[in-house]
């Protein structure tokens, strides 16, 4: 008896040593490299990046490298454009999933499950097989070469859609039902009872608008030619091209354009880890 419980916990103690082991690996390959390229961006011009072993604490850290990409390229003008984009791409998704979810949720009209499977047949579709097409509707419209035609693209993601929809769904009918008896319109059903109990789904909903906006490299790089007008991701290009043998300044705007997405996540992770599991108002 003593023998098989000492084996049990045996087996307890590696099992819970073998998943942290993989947890460790799991960080490494996922933390690590944005932990080099900021040690990297940290290090001066007389510390060898290329040395073995490896070292990730810079032996004098300097912000140099960060004043040098600001010196070389406009990299604050880029970067206050993609926030343009990325904040148009939250306002626009969380809207317009917002309130076609809710329709498609709780509305009963004819076509709502035509329109289900639509949304479902979008996020199929290769965004790169209708990027020629979507290049010459913003030329039609005479939208080429300005922010707003990066914006209306992706202004409202069928995945988001359909998240919302999820979430709505997921509602206790009874609480509308209440709202409904006392003569609340659809709208202030929404507005009032539908809406808040999805923050946790909204939130979710812009990070990843707000996400998808600012990493975006292909879409700004066909529609835009005018370089005051570039985004964050298509003007770092220039730090591939004209620099590429320095690493440091590379790094260094890898990071500028990383920070804002690890403050946006720091700032809704609360609502972001409820995700679609969004129950009705409590009380």
């Amino acid at each position: 008896m003593t023998r098989a419980v000492g084996r049990r916990r045996r087996a307890a103690g590696w099992s819970l040593a073998a998943r942290y082991l993989l947890l460790l690996a799991v960080l490494a390959l996922t933390v690590g490299p944005f932990l080099w390229q900021l040690s990297t961006s940290l290090k001066g011009p007389g510390e060898d990046i290329y040395r073995f072993p490896p070292s990730l604490l810079p032996h004098r850290p300097t912000l140099a490298n960060y004043a040098e990409v600001a010196r070389v390229i406009p990299v604050w003008d880029f970067a206050l454009n993609s926030l343009k984009v990325a904040a148009a791409n939250v306002l626009t998704n969380c809207a317009g999933a917002a309130l076609a979810g809710y329709a498609l949720a709780r509305l009963r009209f004819r076509g709502r499950r035509v329109a289900v499977v639509v949304f479902i047949m979008a996020m199929l579709v290769p965004v790169e097989s209708i990027m020629i097409a979507q290049f010459m509707t913003m030329r039609q419209l005479q939208l080429h070469n300005t922010l707003l035609g990066v914006v209306l693209p992706g202004c409202i993601g069928a995945m988001n859609v359909l998240l919302m929809r999820n979430a709505f769904a997921a509602l206790p009918y009874e609480v509308e039902e209440a709202a409904f008896v006392d003569g609340a319109s659809a709208w202030q059903r929404f507005v009032r009872i539908a809406l808040p109990s999805v923050k946790g789904t909204l939130a979710v909903v812009a990070v990843f608008a707000f996400m998808g906006a600012w990493d975006d490299f292909l879409w700004p790089l066909i529609v835009l030619s005018d370089q005051s007008k570039f985004t964050l991701t298509v003007g770092l290009n220039y730090l591939h091209g004209t620099f590429a043998d320095n690493q440091r300044l590379v790094a260094a705007g890898s990071v500028i354009a990383v920070l804002p997405l690890i403050v946006l996540f720091a700032g809704l992770q609360r609502y972001f880890f409820r995700g679609v599991g969004e129950g009705a108002i409590k009380g």
